[in-house]
């Protein structure tokens, strides 16, 4: 399967990103869910994560700025971003939340002014 992420792009501080996550070539159903972020020169990070119903989870730096979110209807995974800061820039993937399916290419946020 693979994960393809999408909605990336340059983005003024204080603006908004929705990225979106759909499976390709397979009919993997996506469930329980996560966003990651490669930030330049540091490690791939989980920055929001959504398990099998609606429960989310954020890491604190993102907490109250960023929604993830699922639409069963779409076999797609959201990730609304507002009050976006530099620190957030990076490479934006998708995965499971214990990263088990091979790592697509992201999309690339790019948070400046």
């Amino acid at each position: 399967v693979q994960l393809q992420a999408s909605g990336g792009g340059l983005v003024q501080p204080g603006g908004s990103l929705t990225l979106s996550c759909a499976p390709s070539g397979s009919h993997y159903r996506v469930r329980s869910m996560a966003w990651y972020r490669q930030a330049p020169g540091k490690q791939r990070e989980l920055v929001a994560l959504i398990d099998d119903g609606t429960n989310t989870e954020y890491v604190r730096s993102v907490k109250g700025r960023f929604t993830i979110s699922r639409d069963n209807a779409k076999n797609t995974v959201y990730l609304r971003m507002n009050s976006l800061q530099p620190e957030d820039t990076g490479v934006y993937f998708c995965n499971t939340m214990t990263g088990t399916l091979p790592w697509g290419q992201g999309t690339q946020v790019t948070v400046s002014s």
